[in-house]
């Protein structure tokens, strides 16, 4: 147990190159996805009420039983629903290559919060965001971060940037043809920036979103070709970072399916 438990921790998935899956969601997305975990860890109660999944894991997975007691001692969560997996990080999705950069991506700056990671990164799947890259904050591989992706994290490419790692990919995606668009609180400081709808979603785009308190940083924010306002009552006077990527990614979705 103290192997999965090491799991919890960015030092524990480094060495083990490996992350925690916790619930019966998990084990459907892994196996919907024909990824191979390399330990599934469930109680006898949840084998018995699952034999679909179990006859369904890579004949390479082993399979243990524990009391539920044991399975609560190694996850990170109050009620993992039963069932454990540990995946090797190896089964992750590869970032695109150089020669072949991607039309849509999500770039996020130094993003703090777990439930606000998870959630964008299920909001990027479902809009057809093909990469997202990180400036530093949540690790995307905590359990946290995964179970509130519902399982996005397994299908999405996501790349982690240090120091100026994310201003020089913008640079580098601008020089390539990409429009790099930020969003700005409407008001007075928002000259140039026009409503999300009004923007060319069409052109390959990457959009930049901020830290939950500090928002977008001004080096990063300077580096967006493009900007952009979600129009809002004034009696609040910003948006969650979950909530206002939202109408963003899936406004390019929404154009590509109109008539």
């Amino acid at each position: 147990m103290a192997r999965l438990r090491a799991l919890h921790q960015p030092r524990g998935r480094r060495e083990q190159q490996a992350l925690l899956l916790e619930g019966t969601h998990l084990v459907q997305e892994v196996l919907k996805r024909s990824l191979e975990p390399a330990l599934l860890l469930a109680t006898p109660a949840w084998c018995e009420a699952h034999p679909e999944l179990l006859a369904a894991l890579p004949a390479a997975t082993v399979l243990r039983t524990a009391v539920p007691e044991v399975l609560d001692a190694a996850a990170s969560t109050r009620s993992p629903d039963g069932v454990l997996l540990e995946l090797p990080a190896a089964c992750l999705p590869e970032p695109r290559r150089e020669a072949d950069p991607p039309d849509f991506v999500l770039a996020l700056d130094r993003l703090q919060d777990p439930g606000n990671l998870g959630t964008l990164l299920r909001t990027a799947l479902a809009a057809g965001v093909e990469e997202v890259w990180l400036a530093d904050g949540a690790d995307p591989l905590q359990p946290k971060v995964v179970r509130a992706s519902s399982g996005a994290v397994l299908a999405l490419p996501v790349v982690r940037l240090d120091g100026d790692g994310l201003g020089q990919r913008l640079r580098a995606a601008r020089q390539r043809g990409r429009q790099v668009v930020a969003t700005v609180v409407p008001g007075p400081g928002a000259a140039g920036a026009v409503p999300y709808w009004q923007l060319d979603w069409s052109a390959p785009t990457v959009l930049l979103l901020g830290n939950e308190g500090a928002g977008l940083g001004a080096a990063l924010a300077a580096e967006a070709d493009r900007q952009v306002t979600i129009p809002h009552s004034p009696l609040v006077e910003s948006l969650n970072v979950a909530v206002a990527a939202a109408p963003l990614l899936l406004e390019r979705w929404r154009r590509r399916q109109a008539p």
